[in-house]
């Protein structure tokens, strides 16, 4: 843990230079985490032409998919709590650098195990970023504004997945490069995010001159006993691993969170395969698939930043009422977006409501971490969720190949998310608080 030793007299954080210094940190990490998908999301746009070349299978492909997930689903599992223990700033620096290599090392694969071992390497890096990040606004913003913040944030992480969509869009079909070009320029958008931010933000108030920021707790009284101690700080890894894994509320939202991610990466990873396919230049004259595509990350940035408002003052922080409406939503969507012919007109709509129902309950999910077992553990519960939702996402990914290479159907895709999020939804119920 850093010692830094601040001056005895801090400035005063109710005042107008504080909130500046607050909305900047937030933005440092949008800013930074804006371009961590260009890492990891880019994925689906290369799938055919690394078919076209090495001949591998949908199912083989998913393998490919899932090394990544497990292992970020891991790196989550361990970096949240170096974020407690070490603070968010370096590490999350550290995995925008570290993940541009990676994709390089991907780029010039040259057959299935070139893939999958850098491609999994790449996945525990890309989870220096996000529990990181969360813990550093845990120590900047209050509870009573997390659903907000969080919205921002996961707004930010969806205007990520845009922007790995249009660059992956913008190698293939405006600058005409193959699918190597796909892991190495949209990545060096990271590597600079990822410096800047470290010259821009600061871990806590302290940094800063200021008094530590109160009411960075648990939301609810009731939760007052799963939160840290004021000696939090002293906590060794496996006391804070301990504490978090005893919470009961935030292992079930865990689970739900799982089957969420799952349909979110049935949606990223295989839709543009959906949609641009080896055929897709052959189609019936409707609007451009590759255009309809991007229609599914602009519905998850908007559903992000709607989210957390609607758990914040609708339902007065009540996390699970959000998480359950939502995803009721997105099954339904998700029906609909599966019973649409692939050039209909109406995609670009309906895939747009998949991606905001689908990926708007993140905000949701992620303030409960920091609303159940306080902000000197938010990093290390950050890192259990997003362990567990990695965790399921990689389970569906060679499910769904699987799936596509004996049917050759690709709209299933579209039913499985369906499905996943029916659970997640009725999962979520448990979380009631």
């Amino acid at each position: 843990m850093d010692r830094t030793h601040y001056p005895a007299a801090l400035a005063d954080n109710n005042t107008p230079a504080f909130r500046k210094a607050q909305w900047r940190m937030l933005f440092a990490a949008m800013f930074c985490y804006l371009f961590f998908y260009t890492g990891r999301q880019t994925f689906g746009f290369a799938i055919p032409g690394i078919q076209a070349e090495f001949g591998l299978s949908s199912a083989s492909l998913g393998w490919i998919s899932a090394s990544m997930l497990w292992a970020y689903a891991i790196g989550q599992a361990i970096n949240g709590n170096l974020a407690d223990k070490y603070g968010g700033r370096k590490i999350m620096t550290t995995g925008a650098v570290l993940s541009c290599g990676a994709n390089w090392i991907v780029s010039f694969a040259s057959g299935f195990m070139s893939l999958i071992i850098p491609w999994a390497a790449n996945g525990y890096l890309q989870a220096l970023g996000w529990a990181p990040g969360s813990r550093l606004l845990s120590n900047w913003w209050s509870a009573s504004e997390r659903g907000k913040v969080y919205g921002f944030y996961v707004f930010a992480a969806g205007c990520a997945s845009i922007l790995s969509y249009v660059t992956s869009v913008v190698v293939i079909e405006v600058l005409h490069l193959e699918w190597r070009w796909i892991f190495r320029l949209p990545v060096l958008l990271m590597l600079a995010g990822g410096i800047l931010f470290y010259f821009i933000a600061r871990e806590r108030p302290e940094d800063l001159g200021f008094k530590p920021l109160e009411n960075t707790g648990v939301a609810n009284e009731e939760d007052k006993a799963q939160e840290a101690a004021d000696n939090a700080d002293e906590e060794t890894s496996l006391q804070r691993y301990k504490a978090v894994l005893k919470n009961a509320k935030l292992i079930i939202a865990a689970v739900s969170l799982g089957f969420q991610n799952a349909a979110r990466y049935g949606l990223i990873i295989w839709v543009p395969v959906h949609f641009l396919g080896s055929d897709w230049k052959t189609g019936d004259g409707g609007i451009d698939p590759k255009w309809i595509t991007i229609a599914l990350p602009v519905g998850m940035a908007a559903g992000a930043l709607s989210n957390g408002w609607v758990s914040d003052k609708l339902f007065g922080s009540k996390r699970y009422l959000a998480i359950m409406l939502y995803m009721a939503l997105g099954a339904l969507t998700s029906l609909w977006m599966w019973s649409l012919p692939i050039h209909s007109t109406m995609a670009i709509g309906a895939l747009f409501l998949c991606g905001f129902f689908v990926y708007g309950p993140a905000s949701s999910f992620w303030a409960l971490c920091p609303d159940l077992v306080g902000s000197k553990r938010a990093g290390t519960a950050t890192g259990v969720m997003n362990f567990s939702s990695y965790l399921f996402a990689g389970l569906a990914e060679p499910l769904i190949g699987k799936i596509l290479d004996h049917t050759g159907n690709t709209s299933l895709i579209f039913m499985i998310v369906t499905i996943a999020c029916v659970c997640s939804a009725a999962v979520a119920l448990f979380v009631r608080r």
